[in-house]
């Protein structure tokens, strides 16, 4: 399956989750096995042999490829999640996205000091949910190998602020 189908299938939502952003709406892409699988195929292929022994997922969309993606490769999940969300003793990081402010948290358990780490999220926008995240990471003792999106959207520069890092996004707008 090609990366044209699966960027056909992202469907554009106007003004949400408010005026003047246009939403990115990957539920096509989920709803579809043939599409679902060519995407998590896609990230799987790229990673196969390459020692991930844990993989990150950002709250919410995140964890949707990457708990596939976990099982394919037979590593371990660690959400990142929204404040408040994780019960035991975690790291805090804030940021700023384009439409507002947010704070991420890890457990401070999730990894074993220079552990092989994939962080994965549905799309990349102005890059400071996945900064945090890598933050955290980091903070963390996990040593991330590559950051990937399904989706980037170049014109907000969010690779700019992820500068330092690898990162792999096959859909691009």
């Amino acid at each position: 399956m090609s990366i044209r189908k699966l960027k056909a299938a992202v469907r554009d939502v106007p003004d949400f989750p408010k005026p003047g952003i246009m939403f990115k709406d990957i539920t096509p892409i989920l709803k579809d096995p043939k599409l679902f699988r060519a995407a998590v195929d896609l990230f799987a292929k790229r990673h196969r042999d390459k020692g991930i022994r844990k993989i990150a997922v950002i709250d919410a969309r995140g964890f949707l490829f990457g708990s596939a993606l976990a099982y394919k490769l037979k590593a371990g999940l660690v959400p990142i999640r929204k404040k408040g969300k994780l019960p035991y003793q975690s790291f805090e990081e804030s940021y700023d996205l384009e439409y507002g402010s947010a704070t991420l948290t890890l457990h401070v358990d999730a990894f074993e000091p220079g552990e092989p780490v994939l962080l994965i999220d549905d799309l990349l926008a102005t890059g400071g949910t996945a900064l945090a995240s890598a933050k955290l990471i980091e903070r963390a003792g996990g040593k991330i190998v590559e950051i990937d999106f399904l989706i980037e959207l170049g014109f907000l520069n969010g690779r700019a602020k992820l500068a330092g890092y690898d990162l792999f996004a096959p859909i691009k707008y």
